[in-house]
């Protein structure tokens, strides 16, 4: 090639990545937007620049309204942009890993196991030893969803020395069933009170977070998503196969089995705190793959950004269809991402 075409392609390559770049910086826009409307919205309704005032200055502002603002809204709004990102970034790894655009946290059944967790924990009454009551459920959630990551994977090697996607993804269907027909079984033999628990927490909602929730899921998106990054090359390089893949030195196997640790830490302990979520997983990559395309240096951190938006807009929504009445976020998730998804799939066949 000559040096004008290469000069060319190496211009047409830093607008592309200039693009990209203007991108994710809208995605953020869009994020902080959707941040301070989820902290006005609610059954008291306070102005932008009230928020905007007890955030700067929090003495400025009544106690009432500093209360409602910190130890209310700002946990809440900041947990679902926390949610959000994690099951963002899960989705979007495990739909590269998996080399599958339908994986997300349920493929493998993951939320499915931290489903059944907390139920066990709710209607077992269980206390976990220098955990505490008010974080048992959490963490019995945490440890069935990264349980069943464990066995999925497990039993895909028995059946393949690489532990292909495939295998995978077949056993995670049937875990999937297994883990909702146990689920059925807790709910049959549970109280009445118990069994109300249980539906409530399968709805997905927001209302549980704390600043001590908040902490804990920040802390583990801070560490997942660097360690995301740090192998953006060969993420992207798998996706033009596997095979692809080994030929220039990649453990594929190493790499799916890295990542599905990764993925079972952020859903697992995203849903922990807030319950079954759907459709955050599968929508955001999407989003992010259609604005930025399979580039995981913008694919992973936009997988993040558009989870996180469309969880913080679904917590707006939530808020506001019924004056004076909070909805379960994972309602809306569910009726937003179904229709959401389905355009998201005419653009895409539209582009190809």
């Amino acid at each position: 090639m000559s040096f004008a075409g290469t000069l060319t392609l190496g211009r047409a390559y830093a607008r592309r990545t200039r693009g990209r770049a203007l991108i994710l910086f809208g995605l953020a826009v869009a994020l902080m937007a959707s941040l301070l409307f989820d902290m006005a919205t609610g059954a008291s309704n306070l102005p932008l620049a009230t928020v905007l005032a007890g955030l700067w200055d929090p003495a400025s502002v009544e106690v009432g309204v500093r209360v409602i603002l910190w130890d209310v809204r700002l946990p809440q709004a900041i947990m679902a942009v926390l949610v959000g990102a994690a099951l963002g970034l899960a989705g979007a790894e495990m739909q590269t890993v998996l080399a599958n655009p339908l994986a997300s946290p349920f493929t493998l059944g993951i939320s499915n196991a931290a489903t059944l967790g907390a139920a066990v924990a709710i209607v077992g009454g269980l206390h976990i030893p220098f955990v505490g009551a008010e974080w048992t459920v959490a963490a019995t959630a945490f440890a069935f969803a990264l349980a069943a990551t464990l066995l999925v994977q497990a039993l895909a090697r028995t059946q393949d020395v690489g532990g292909g996607s495939e295998n995978l993804i077949l056993f995670g269907i049937a875990m999937v069933f297994a883990l909702n027909a146990l689920l059925w079984l807790v709910q049959f033999v549970a109280s009445a009170d118990a069994l109300q628990q249980i539906v409530f927490w399968t709805m997905g909602s927001l209302g549980r977070s704390t600043w001590s929730t908040v902490g804990v899921l920040a802390v583990v998106v801070a560490l997942c998503l660097p360690a995301a990054l740090r192998h953006v090359w060969a993420m992207t390089v798998l996706r033009a196969g596997e095979e692809h893949a080994r030929g220039l030195g990649i453990a594929v196997e190493r790499l799916r089995m890295m990542v599905l640790l990764r993925v079972s830490l952020l859903a697992g302990v995203a849903l922990s705190f807030v319950g079954t979520i759907s459709f955050i997983g599968l929508v955001g990559p999407h989003i992010a793959r259609l604005a930025l395309g399979e580039d995981h240096r913008f694919y992973l951190p936009g997988a993040a950004l558009a989870g996180a938006t469309v969880l913080s807009l679904s917590s707006v929504v939530s808020k506001s269809l019924i004056p004076g009445l909070v909805l379960p976020v994972g309602i809306v998730t569910a009726l937003v991402g179904i229709p959401l998804f389905v355009i998201l799939i005419l653009l895409q066949r539209r582009r190809t």
